[in-house]
């Protein structure tokens, strides 16, 4: 099972196709069958969610997060590989990805989209799917553009950060 993980963590690593994963690891096809349970049951989000728990009571913080920052980042991508879009603030053709984050920077919840998606739009789904694992997040730091447009459908209150 290890052999497993680690060619799983291979591929991922090294952005290859899983037909080039070398022969030294398990067979190919045993191995995207097993990154696909793990995909579908989230096992990789579940493993990330609990190590940021752990890594929070580590530094001495409460392990549930209670404000958090949300923003977006724009990125260049080829044409494989994935929707993408023009994102006309930025002059960039390629993918979006809006973080919420917690004070600390820690990954709270990615969100990745077609950098079409204006930063008003992608906002409302990263703060819905923040609710169920991050129940006690009470203050999300936002842009402007962002708290005036998600405001009043937001479930937390959305400060501007300054």
């Amino acid at each position: 099972m290890r052999e497993i993980v680690n060619a799983i963590f291979y591929v991922m690593r090294g952005g290859i196709g899983w037909r080039l994963l070398p022969s030294d690891f398990p067979p190919r096809s045993t191995v995207f069958r097993w990154f696909c349970l793990f995909r579908d049951t989230c096992l990789f989000e579940k493993i990330n969610h609990k190590l940021l728990m752990l890594d929070r009571e580590r530094c001495g913080r409460e392990a549930s997060p209670t404000a958090s920052v949300i923003d977006s980042q724009t990125v260049k991508t080829c044409e494989s590989g994935g929707p993408r879009g023009y994102d006309a603030g930025k002059k960039i053709k390629g993918r979006k990805r809006h973080a919420l984050v917690d004070t600390d920077g820690r990954a709270l919840v990615p969100y990745p989209h077609p950098a079409s998606i204006q930063d008003r739009d992608g906002a409302g789904p990263v703060l819905n799917a923040s609710r169920r694992p991050f129940p006690f997040i009470r203050k999300v730091f936002a842009d402007l553009d962002i708290r005036d447009r998600v405001w009043p459908k937001a479930p937390v209150r959305l400060p501007t950060r300054g």
